[in-house]
């Protein structure tokens, strides 16, 4: 490839970064084809030709994926790898379409297909030299969300004591992937019914968002709740109150966009307050949510997860 066309192409993708970090994700598309159609005019069997080109198509594969064109996502990645042949020298650039195609299958609800492209992505990080660790464990992630919801909790827990065991060596407790998963290992194991191991995964993933991101954050406000609710299972009931307190006031403070886990905090404390025989307290919280939720303009709120 000459020197001009690349950087002409170099061009049209820093346009693309540039508009997909303002929001406007549609003009960065009109950027994103033009970088793809520059590059496959002048495609060849060169590789540095081959490169450019797989690379445009994984940037306008993402762009597609983020809108919510998935035909239009999955048909780029997958012209992307077969540029690309599995070539020992692009490994890392293939996990990553893996990975990509498995998020567009995963946003349709195709669990097989997201398992089948987040699998090959992990063996493609695995083979880079060096491996991509940090990758690897993203995918691990991944993975245990879905088998969590496929019921498979034992397959779930192998993969998310993947991730953390790969976050804990490579980033540390202190940090907030690590703790993201410590909180996804909670959760699994307070539905398989493991409260002591709930508890204790929740407390981590709490110390470590208090440390990093404060009390106003709505990732350490999910955690207050998180705990509250194993606390209950492990018969800490006075220290679960405390919990809910924190969470109901974390996501208070948080605005319209929190509305849904607002509501949910809400709905978890003021059925604790009943079982308690706080009815009235209870009463009064439930309608100091609903005023809030009702006071915030439609448009304003978010829509319930599918």
């Amino acid at each position: 490839m000459d020197s001009p066309t690349a950087t002409l192409i170099g061009i049209l993708q820093d346009r693309v970064e540039t508009l997909r970090a303002t929001g406007d994700l549609e003009e960065a598309l009109h950027a994103a084809t033009a970088a793809v159609d520059k590059a496959q005019h002048t495609l060849g069997p060169n590789l540095d030709s081959i490169d450019a080109f797989a690379s445009a198509l994984e940037i306008r594969a993402d762009l597609h994926r983020e809108i919510g064109n998935l035909d239009a996502a999955r048909e780029d990645y997958r012209t992307a790898l077969d540029q690309l042949e599995d070539r020992p020298d692009r490994f890392a650039q293939i996990g990553r379409l893996h990975a990509g195609l498995g998020a567009a299958y995963d946003a349709e609800g195709d669990s097989r297909d997201a398992s089948r492209h987040w699998r090959a992505a992990i063996s493609f990080f695995e083979k880079n030299q060096p491996a991509l660790m940090l990758d690897i464990a993203a995918m691990a992630n991944n993975l245990g969300f879905l088998h969590k919801a496929e019921g498979d909790l034992d397959a779930a827990e192998t993969q998310f004591l993947r991730a953390l065991e790969i976050l804990h060596s490579q980033l540390g407790q202190q940090n907030e992937q690590t703790a993201t998963v410590s909180s996804n290992l909670g959760a699994l194991y307070q539905a398989a019914g493991f409260d002591e191991q709930s508890r204790e995964m929740h407390m981590i993933a709490l110390d470590t968002r208090r440390d990093l991101l404060g009390e106003e954050h709505p990732d350490t406000a999910q955690s207050h709740n998180n705990l509250a609710l194993a606390l209950l299972k492990t018969g800490d009931r006075s220290w679960a109150r405390r919990h809910f307190e924190k969470a109901l006031t974390g996501f208070e403070a948080l605005g319209p966009e929190y509305a849904d886990d607002l509501e949910a905090v809400a709905a978890n404390y003021c059925d604790y307050l009943r079982s308690e025989g706080e009815e009235n307290l209870a009463n009064i919280i439930s309608d100091r949510v609903a005023k809030i939720l009702d006071s915030r303009q439609p448009e304003e709120r978010v829509p319930e997860a599918v």
